[in-house]
């Protein structure tokens, strides 16, 4: 089974990432990475911290010859800012002398109960690892999973469908002109008219010192019938992937198809039919279902949706108190997006690519691409007949 663990802090020398099990033979380059993790640094709302930071990863093992060992991939992401704060996140003792100590929690942040969980009195202890900063080794990790799904025949395009109180629908189109479509867009949305109304909406809230959340929606496509399982709780792919793309700091709610509509809906209008044709087999013309059914892919896209709440740094802050004195305090502020839904849809894209390639590598196995890519094809020729 594929496995991948980050570690790092925001403002430390790097983040890192080391993913274990992936078949030797895949084809993967720094800059297919780069461009992941550029991805994730674009969108309008985004703060400061993206003007000095231009993430690119170094392979530090697993790859030669732009293709995967089957040994570890380590990767190395560099932070440029450690310049400005080396002295501060200092591992030697030099940091603990409590010089500009953080007390001071802030609502909606892991500031407070991670202060609490471990003890620490400096709140910079708790931040510096909660920060959303860690993602870009997320990123890192899922674009190795992503050029996997590619050999497959695999893509997967994530679009912002609402930024504060503007909605927007997905035009009906291809998976690659609906990707290039989302891409131009400063706010990764799909309707032009809609993304622009996005961008007054950012604006508007930045000027009041304000911030804003929405909701992205993830599509996977080119997935046959059956990944996945109903056999057992822990291995249900939509369940794997509403507890991954949860994990996404600042998610607070996750479906699937219909999701939360289907509740209000009769079953009539819920469930998708089911057709047979000879030499396609079985399909649906519906995919209210989000592409699965029991735990597992029905062959339809996959669809998952996220909401993001507003980020909680605000430029006029929340009240708190200060956990050393316990006086009320406005919260302090960190340097912060105004907006960072268009980022957390490529955060989507890469979580939800690393747990359908991990169902994909348990139902096929393999240790060489070569491997994975015969059963694979064998299996999608099998589906056809059944």
């Amino acid at each position: 089974m594929i496995k991948f663990v980050t570690a790092g802090e925001s403002h430390g020398p790097a983040l890192t990432a080391v993913v274990e099990n992936l078949p030797a033979g895949l084809p993967v380059t720094e800059e297919y990475v780069n461009c992941q993790l550029n991805r994730r640094q674009e969108g309008y709302g985004r703060g400061g911290r993206m003007k000095i930071e231009s993430d690119r990863v170094k392979f530090l093992s697993g790859v030669r010859g732009g293709i995967t060992l089957g040994s570890p991939v380590a990767m190395l992401i560099e932070n440029r800012d450690w310049a400005n704060w080396s002295e501060i996140m200092d591992p030697g003792p030099a940091a603990l002398s409590g010089a500009g100590a953080v007390t001071r929690p802030r609502p909606g942040h892991a500031d407070l109960p991670g202060a609490i969980k471990y003890g620490h009195r400096d709140i910079r202890n708790v931040l510096e690892r909660a920060s959303a900063r860690e993602t870009a080794a997320r990123v890192a990790a899922g674009s190795l999973a992503r050029r996997l799904l590619e050999e497959l025949g695999v893509s997967i395009v994530g679009v912002v469908i609402r930024i504060g109180p503007v909605a927007s629908g997905i035009p009906d189109l291809p998976p690659r002109e609906l990707a290039g479509l989302v891409d131009r867009s400063p706010v990764g949305c799909a309707v032009p008219e809609a993304g622009e109304a996005m961008k007054a909406e950012i604006d508007r809230a930045r000027k009041d010192g304000d911030s804003l959340g929405g909701v992205f929606e993830i599509r996977v496509y080119g997935l046959p019938p059956g990944i996945g399982s109903y056999a057992s709780w822990d291995r249900k792919l939509d369940g794997r992937l509403a507890g991954a793309v949860m994990s996404i700091q600042a998610i607070k709610g996750v479906e699937v198809g219909l999701g939360f509509a289907a509740a209000q809906m009769p079953g009539s209008g819920v469930h998708d039919e089911i057709y047979h044709r000879e030499g396609l087999g079985f399909y649906r013309k519906t995919n209210r279902a989000g592409g699965i059914e029991g735990g597992m892919t029905n062959g339809n896209p996959v669809v998952v949706r996220a909401a993001m709440k507003p980020i909680p740094t605000l430029y006029k802050p929340l009240k708190s108190v200060d956990i050393a004195t316990r006086e009320p305090f406005e919260a302090s502020v960190e340097r912060s997006d105004i907006c960072a839904v268009p980022a957390a849809r490529v955060v989507g894209e890469a979580v939800v690519a690393w747990e359908i390639a991990r169902a994909c590598l348990e139902k096929f196995g393999g240790d060489t691409l070569e491997e994975v890519k015969e059963r694979w094809t064998l299996y999608r020729e099998k589906v056809k007949f059944f």
